[in-house]
């Protein structure tokens, strides 16, 4: 039987959406776990009969999709969150050793593929999807705690098979540590908060199957807006953050992560406005502030979310 333990995943640049490259050369997936699957629909026999017995179901269209669990470690998902962000990385930008990256209008689709390292060749040990693209990106940057995050696939087509494919390569893992929160900073409006306890951060895509008659598969899925929301919570200690959304006043978030031995991501979100803020009371602790917030496209720069790296 298959144990996680032994579970692996990589993925594959696709040249032709929907279809696996020869001699691919596939870059492995640090995970915490995965929901990717193929899922189908059900036509079910409406015929009416004296006994009252469904006389018949057939498969109907399909398509791939889930989530995989991931703990954000440097250089580790570079290729996920620019295919995430449909833009490109530019080296050296907007500085000399950091690398920039925004929201753009480029689609990657990708072949992922799942190994079951326990099972043997008889037991089809290696699934692969095709046609994946990544649908949105969560991040959960809680106090004292490793950064953790969600990416949601949605692809096209899975096979099973008995051993790699033929002239296929693997890279090796990165070995970078995962990063923390306790090691990052945070500004809003361009100011330090040490106060923060939680920071979610969710990019959508809106990516939607497409089928068609002739084919149970679909085709390349429709995309929607570049959408990306969230929200901080922080101990309250004033009402600065809570007047800025009773005046609908605009407003920045940025935040650094750092590895400890000098690489680090800064997440910069450069127009912002709230929408709620409440200083919940649910007992004699202290009062914690949640304000969720909608990133828009900031003239300056172009884009509702930028990323940029720093290696050491």
């Amino acid at each position: 039987m298959a144990d996680g333990s032994r579970h692996s995943m990589s993925l594959v640049l696709e040249t032709t959406p929907g279809q696996t490259p020869e001699k691919p050369e596939f870059e492995p997936i640090r995970h915490t776990g995965t929901t990717l699957a193929l899922t189908k629909n059900t036509l079910q026999s409406e015929e009416i009969r004296a006994d009252r017995q469904i006389t018949d179901l057939r498969h109907g269209s399909y398509q791939v999709g889930g989530d995989i669990s991931i703990e954000l470690s440097h250089g580790s998902f570079d290729t996920i969150l620019e295919a995430t962000l449909c833009g490109t990385w530019q080296e050296d930008s907007p500085v000399a050793d950091t690398d920039e990256l925004k929201v753009g209008t480029v689609r990657r689709s990708f072949t992922i593929e799942r190994k079951f390292a326990d099972l043997d060749a008889t037991a089809n040990p290696y699934h692969r999807f095709r046609g994946c693209e990544f649908n949105s990106l969560q991040l959960q940057i809680n106090a004292d705690s490793m950064v953790t995050g969600t990416v949601s696939v949605v692809g096209r087509g899975m096979s099973t098979a008995s051993d790699v494919i033929a002239d296929s390569t693997y890279k090796v893992a990165s070995t970078t540590s995962p990063l923390d929160s306790f090691t990052g900073s945070l500004k809003e409006a361009g100011n330090p908060i040490a106060v923060i306890t939680e920071i979610q951060l969710t990019l959508e895509n809106g990516l939607e199957a497409r089928n068609v008659v002739g084919s149970k598969e679909s085709i390349a899925p429709s995309i929607g807006q570049s959408n990306v929301s969230g929200q901080i919570s922080a101990y309250f200690e004033d009402s600065t953050l809570i007047n800025k959304f009773i005046d609908e006043i605009e407003s920045s978030i940025e935040f650094t992560l750092p590895d400890g031995t000098g690489n680090e991501y800064t997440f910069v979100l450069p127009r912002i406005k709230y929408t709620g803020g409440q200083p919940d009371v649910s007992g004699a602790s202290s009062i914690v502030l949640t304000m969720p917030f909608q990133a828009l496209l900031d003239s300056v720069t172009g884009s509702n979310l930028i990323i940029r790296r720093k290696s050491a």
